[in-house]
């Protein structure tokens, strides 16, 4: 955990938080990409025929959509943390709202409120222009607490 704790800290320091997104198989998987913009952390899904769900449009299957959007709240929200540890899934809300092509996706997360137990926050997702967005999703997360918070106590 000291490790992870290090990582956090250079990358807030860098400003490249792309080995942490890295250590997540299945953002790895999917070749989840992260760029840091001023204060901003955007996401990228690029394009990969290999989650193409529909092939007649072609369009990204919705299931990989929701994954992406899900991996790209919870990852802020660990970002946002004190100390790392794990955002949990308590509930998760997603609306289609056109189709996702075959192209680069992009994410960006805002987090609306964050206690010490409790994280809600909004992801909005988008292809060419952030003002057409693709899907929009509402969720909350449990906070967990890091052992490195435990073991301090």
């Amino acid at each position: 955990m000291q490790q992870l704790l290090e990582m956090v800290k250079a990358a807030h320091a860098s400003g490249d938080y792309q080995p942490l997104v890295d250590l997540i198989p299945y953002a790895r998987m999917l070749g989840v990409e992260c760029a840091c913009y001023g204060e901003e952390v955007i996401f990228k899904l690029p394009a990969n025929l290999d989650t193409i769900g529909n092939p007649t449009i072609p369009a990204i299957h919705g299931g990989v959509i929701a994954a992406f959007m899900e991996l790209t709240a919870q990852f802020q929200l660990t970002l946002q943390m004190p100390q790392p540890g794990l955002a949990k899934v308590i509930d998760f809300s997603l609306d289609y709202m056109r189709a996702g092509l075959h192209r680069d996706t992009f994410a960006i997360c805002t987090i609306s409120r964050q206690g010490r137990r409790i994280g809600n926050c909004s992801v909005l997702a988008w292809q060419e222009r952030k003002s057409r967005p693709i899907a929009q999703a509402r969720a909350h997360f449990l906070l967990d607490a890091s052992p490195i918070q435990e073991s301090a106590t």
